[in-house]
C-alpha cells in the first residue's frame, strides 16, 4: 500500500466561492492517475467519511485528460464568518494525503 501523497503531484484545497470547498488531486503521469483510478480508493463514500459529510453532499469529478480528481463539499462555515479558521480554504487537504492506495 502507498499513500496518496506518494503518488499525486499535487493535493490541495481551496474555496470555490464563499460556500464551497474544493479539493484537487493531480498526477504527473497517466500511469499514476490510472493506478489511483483503478484502485477505487477515491470515492464519494471515502471522502464523506474522511471529512464527516453526508455522501449526498460530496461531489466527485474525475478528469482523465487532466490527470485529476476533484471533490467539492459545502464549507462548514461561510467564508469569513465568525469562527472561520481558514479564510481561503487552503488548509483542508491534509487528511487526503494519507489515503491508502492499494
Amino acid at each position: 500500500m502507498r499513500q496518496l501523497k506518494d503518488i499525486a503531484s499535487l493535493i490541495r484545497s481551496k474555496n470555490a466561492g464563499p460556500f464551497v470547498l474544493t479539493f484537487d488531486i493531480m498526477f504527473s503521469s497517466d500511469e499514476d492517475y490510472e493506478i489511483v483510478a483503478r484502485s477505487g480508493a477515491l470515492s464519494r463514500e471515502m471522502f464523506a467519511a474522511l471529512y464527516k459529510q453526508p455522501v449526498e453532499k460530496v461531489r466527485l469529478f474525475a478528469c482523465p485528460n487532466a490527470r485529476a480528481f476533484k471533490f467539492s463539499i459545502p464549507r462548514p462555515l461561510t467564508q469569513g464568518d465568525l469562527g472561520d479558521g481558514d479564510m481561503h480554504g487552503g488548509q483542508q487537504s491534509s487528511p487526503l494525503m494519507y489515503v491508502e492506495i492499494p
